[in-house]
């Protein structure tokens, strides 16, 4: 897709992430409801790449991490409108080349993305544990 600009170093508003959250689908598996901790989840990630179509904020990844050892991708977000256009891809090239040379990149899919994943480079991982 043209015309995407990709940036790291641009802050977005919590009603921006709800509204790309909401537009991607992934809103069903994030507390859009509750503005304060979506507000804190964007304070507190250490890395934020962000997809922008003209002015319109189309894709996140969100990541919290030490920059040298581990980086949990926990948001990627793209609208469904620029889906299949790479800019996921981009988005996941644009986190890589923020971190550490030896970083590895961890997530978890939402299901619909099970099969998203391994066609971007990522591998299953079959000891992962989460603890709600």
């Amino acid at each position: 897709m043209t015309n995407i600009r990709y940036t790291a170093d641009e802050p977005i508003s919590t009603e921006q992430f709800i509204g790309v959250l909401e537009a991607s689908g992934l809103a069903e598996r994030r507390p859009t409801e509750d503005k304060g901790c979506i507000s804190e989840m964007l304070q507190y990630a250490d890395l934020l790449v962000t997809a922008w179509r003209d002015a319109k904020l189309v894709g996140v990844a969100r990541t919290v991490t030490d920059f040298s050892y581990c980086a949990y991708l926990s948001d990627l977000a793209v609208d469904r409108t620029c889906q299949s256009s790479g800019i996921g891809r981009h988005l996941i090239r644009h986190t890589r080349q923020h971190l550490g040379p030896r970083c590895t990149l961890i997530l978890l899919s939402a299901p619909a993305a099970v099969d998203y994943y391994p066609k971007v480079g990522f591998e299953r991982h079959p000891q992962a544990w989460i603890m709600k």
